[in-house]
C-alpha cells in the first residue's frame, strides 16, 4: 500500500520580480509619494457611498443604535478593514521578498471606539485625543513553508512598514475646508 501524502496548496503569489523592481525604485527615491482619492456622497440618514477609481462604491452606514439603517459597515469598521487589507498586503510582500510561500493568511481586528461626543452634536465635550479608536488589537493567523518564528518576524516586519498602521500610530497633517 502506498504511503499517504499531504498535498499543500499555497495562496496565489504576487510578481516577485515586479516587487523587487518596486522596492528598488523606492530605495532610489525614498521621498516619492502617491495620492489616494475618494469621493464620498451622502445618500441620506447615515448611509454614504464612497467612490474610488472605477470600482463599485464602498457603502458606509451606521448601526440602528446609532440612528443608521445598518445596511453596511460603520465608518470605524471600514477603517479597520483598511488596516487589515494593508497588513495583508504587507505580510504578502514581505513573505514574497523572503521567498516564503503562504498557505493561509487571515487577519482578525477589533478596536475600542466610543462616541460620547455624539459627533460633536451636543454630546460630551472632549479633546480629539479622547475620541476615535482608543485601542486596536490585531491577531494574524498565518501558515506557510516557514517556521512559526519566521512567520512571526514577517508579520512584525510588515506591521513596522505598514502605511495604514503607521497612519494610525503617528500624528499626521490633516486639513479640511469647504469645496470651491
Amino acid at each position: 500500500m502506498a504511503e499517504a501524502t499531504t498535498l499543500q496548496t499555497y495562496l496565489s503569489p504576487i510578481d516577485r520580480d515586479g516587487l523587487m523592481a518596486f522596492a528598488e525604485k523606492g530605495r532610489n527615491n525614498p521621498g516619492s509619494r502617491g495620492t489616494n482619492k475618494v469621493h464620498t456622497v451622502m445618500q441620506g440618514m447615515y448611509r454614504s457611498l464612497s467612490y474610488v477609481g472605477q470600482h463599485e462604491a464602498v457603502v458606509v452606514d451606521e448601526p440602528l443604535h446609532l440612528f443608521g439603517e445598518d445596511t453596511a459597515p460603520a465608518p470605524g469598521e471600514i477603517v479597520l478593514s483598511g488596516l487589515g487589507g494593508c497588513l495583508a498586503v504587507g505580510i504578502t510582500a514581505v513573505a514574497t521578498w523572503k521567498n516564503v510561500k503562504l498557505s493561509k493568511l487571515e487577519i482578525f481586528l477589533e478596536g475600542d471606539i466610543g462616541n460620547p461626543a455624539a459627533w460633536g452634536a451636543g454630546g460630551s465635550q472632549m479633546e480629539p485625543s479622547q475620541m476615535g479608536f482608543q485601542d486596536i488589537r490585531v491577531k494574524v493567523a498565518i501558515e506557510g513553508d516557514a517556521t512559526r518564528e519566521e512567520l512571526d518576524e514577517i508579520v512584525k516586519h510588515a506591521n513596522f512598514y505598514s502605511p495604514v498602521a503607521n497612519t494610525m500610530r503617528n500624528p499626521i497633517s490633516f486639513s479640511i475646508a469647504l469645496a470651491e
